[in-house]
């Protein structure tokens, strides 16, 4: 059996755990720049204040409803994040992480020896306990299945206690009914178009389309999803696997013209990306640089453009990457236009133990241990440690007008008890 781990509005439940004060309250959590909202706590929802809801358009509505509103605190939800996720490998050796908030396990012939309700109560009073953050459990033969029970279980979890089993081909039938086409996991808006014009309006109607018309239509893909959601175990638990591109690009808290103010953005997505593709013990051949403006400006003149350069040779050098991805810059930047979002993608990825070796160039031999050094102290001192080019200030330069305190990774923002 499958179960997936979901943590309840996720990013409001960090914020009520070091902050109780919000419990019961709508809560809402911004994008980067305090753009948008990406998260709400149910009162919030109540309320009617849409996911993506532009903040601006909302203002009104966050004052006259006395809505608690927060900068995304990524730094606060990731060390939160890797808390439960610690807490939910002890229950089983198979585990795959699906996103910050959400978690596969597979209790493989435990239901020979375990009542899995009562399991996953336990599992849900110790991630509560330990951490603070309520999560909401389905369990089914597939993970298909076990998505349908989460929200099952999350949707009813006055009767269902926060955990739902379909462990019968009557509760799977049941369930597969109750849920809409369009919430089927892995149905985008496309395909939910092209459905509801034959009238598969739910997720049984599509268990019954012919396998052939499944196929063509949506691809193999679609066919492993429809003998998921059919209860035929397809979509097994997913390995980390070495990631084929890595992409840093971010929307600037303002628009720049100034061209050094472009390098020092550039220059520090390029360490940043340099940092993964070590992390991974990868190396890369290209690198991409985009530049575009404020397309929601159409007051101002509208540029945008890209380019990818080939490395001088296989690299995860921050100062090669740098020298590189400013080279790029130089290229695509053009006088007279404000500039809203900049971003880089290095490419052409390799094992670094599979560097291939040129005759007439080769990296500096000391550029290795020195980023090594660099990614350790970094590791010690929080990103202390830059390159000349980069902001000494911070890392991203992001609206975050209303942040709270990142009490569970910095002791001079931890919380104070006055006994």
């Amino acid at each position: 059996m499958y179960a997936l781990i979901d943590c309840n509005n996720f990013y409001a439940s960090c914020e009520r755990v070091f902050n109780p004060d919000l419990n019961n309250k709508p809560v809402v959590v911004l994008s980067n720049n305090d753009g948008c909202v990406i998260a709400r706590s149910n009162e919030a929802k109540a309320l009617n204040i849409p996911m993506g809801a532009p903040a601006f358009h909302y203002e009104k509505i966050f004052n006259e409803n006395k809505v608690h509103v927060f900068s995304s605190n990524y730094v606060l939800y990731g060390d939160m994040s890797n808390r439960v996720m610690n807490i939910l490998a002890n229950y089983t050796p198979d585990i795959e992480i699906y996103s910050i908030d959400e978690a596969f396990l597979l209790f493989k012939g435990f239901s020979q020896h375990f009542d899995l309700d009562s399991y996953s109560k336990d599992i849900i009073r110790k991630v509560k306990t330990s951490t603070g953050i309520p999560i909401s459990i389905g369990i089914a033969p597939t993970k298909a299945l076990a998505k349908v029970a989460n929200k099952i279980a999350k949707k009813f979890s006055d009767r269902t206690e926060g955990v739902y089993v379909i462990n019968t081909d009557e509760k799977r039938t049941k369930a597969l009914k109750w849920t809409k086409i369009g919430d089927v996991w892995g149905i985008g808006r496309q395909h939910e178009k092209r459905l509801l014009k034959i009238d598969i309006d739910n997720a049984f109607k599509f268990t019954q389309l012919p396998d052939e018309y499944v196929k063509n239509e949506m691809s193999i893909v679609g066919l492993r999803l429809k003998r998921d959601l059919a209860g035929l175990p397809t979509l097994g638990l997913e390995e980390v696997s070495t990631k084929k591109n890595i992409a840093v690009t971010r929307a600037f808290e303002k628009m720049y013209s100034n061209y050094d103010d472009l390098k020092e953005r550039v220059s520090t997505y390029t360490v940043k990306a340099s940092e993964k593709l070590r992390r991974q013990n990868s190396n890369c051949a290209l690198i991409h640089v985009f530049l575009l403006t404020n397309p929601f400006r159409m007051d101002l003149p509208q540029y945008r453009a890209n380019i990818t350069l080939h490395t001088p040779f296989p690299t995860n050098s921050s100062i090669v990457l740098t020298k590189s991805a400013l080279l790029a810059l130089s290229k695509i930047y053009r006088k007279g236009y404000q500039y809203k979002k900049a971003g880089i993608m290095v490419m052409g990825l390799t094992p670094e133990n599979q560097r291939q070796l040129d005759l007439f160039t080769s990296e500096n031999p000391s550029h290795q241990a020195l980023m090594k050094t660099i990614d350790r102290l970094n590791k010690l001192e929080n990103g202390k440690i830059k390159f000349g080019g980069q902001d000494l200030g911070r890392t991203w330069k992001m609206k975050q007008e209303r942040l709270s305190k990142r009490y569970s990774t910095r002791l001079d923002e931890v919380i104070i008890v006055k006994a």
